[in-house]
């Protein structure tokens, strides 16, 4: 089918209690990888790409592989830009193709993000694309943006700012990071739960990567829609290919290290659709 929002997806996940995968993607592979582990599973499935990933390929061409392989796939597949860097970005990821865009202002004091996200917000509603933004700080390195600590989202500010700004989804920091996890992360999801109780729009969990798999379900009960996954899919691709090179260093084709990448991503994937609770749920949701 062709590419749809984020709209449909999160609003049935909210509703039904389980979380959208939503996996960064850098090639084709990827693409094919993560799309075909959605068809098996009968799962609503988003992809994105972060500002790097666009700068290596292009928004025209990452837009043009997932909506090739959205139209030959039977569940929803939405193309979302992740961590938009600016409001030109965002305008250029929509104008593109993108079905659904995250502004990232979280860098800005609460003001500056405020004003941000509700210039994105105003124009992507203007033409039927969601926009995710961002409150508080999630640790880690994604792309350029790198937080020292963490800062976690204030459930009255969280509040304020979805009725400021008019995004249709909020990605909180509650202890998570980009990127793996040097120790065992301590989650505040007491503080998820209070966010939860004053802002109804879906929220969204960056930083799962590494996370165990009870950790991003009990998110997912206190309230999480979308969960990101983007550092342990590069790994499971990159090392597909490192074993197939030491197993036998006489390949040389492309094709033999990207088959191997896409098995390896397309059972991650599988895993982590399972764990969001997302697996079945693609008949539910009306496009």
């Amino acid at each position: 089918m062709p590419l749809v929002t984020s709209e449909a997806m999160l609003k049935d996940a909210q509703k039904r209690g389980y979380a959208v995968g939503a996996f960064n993607c850098e090639n084709m592979e990827m693409v094919k990888a993560i799309i075909g582990a959605a068809e098996e599973l009968n799962a609503p499935v988003m992809l994105q790409t972060t500002p790097s990933t666009i700068k290596y390929g292009s928004l025209e061409t990452y837009a043009a592989i997932v909506a090739a392989e959205a139209k030959k796939a039977s569940v929803p597949v939405c193309l979302h830009l992740d961590h938009g860097s600016s409001f030109e970005l965002a305008m250029q990821a929509i104008k593109a193709g993108y079905t659904s865009v995250m502004i990232d202002g979280s860098k800005e004091e609460f003001e500056g993000n405020v004003a941000v996200s509700k210039k994105v917000a105003d124009v992507a509603r203007a033409v039927g694309i969601p926009c995710e933004a961002e409150l508080g700080k999630v640790g880690g390195k994604e792309d350029d943006l790198v937080a020292e600590a963490d800062t976690n989202t204030d459930p009255a500010e969280a509040k304020e700012f979805v009725e400021r700004t008019g995004v249709t989804s909020l990605a909180v920091a509650i202890g998570t990071a980009h990127g793996f996890y040097v120790g065992t992360p301590v989650l505040d999801k007491e503080r998820l739960s209070e966010v939860r109780a004053v802002v109804d729009i879906p929220l969204v969990l960056h930083g799962a990567s590494g996370l165990s798999d009870d950790e991003v379900r009990d998110c997912v009960a206190r309230g999480i829609c979308k969960v990101n996954f983007a550092t342990e899919l590069r790994k499971a691709y990159t090392d597909a290919g490192k074993a197939l090179i030491e197993e036998k260093p006489e390949t040389f084709d492309p094709k033999a290290l990207g088959k191997v990448g896409m098995a390896a991503v397309k059972e991650l994937v599988k895993n982590r659709m399972k764990v969001c609770g997302c697996d079945g749920k693609a008949d539910g949701i009306e496009a």
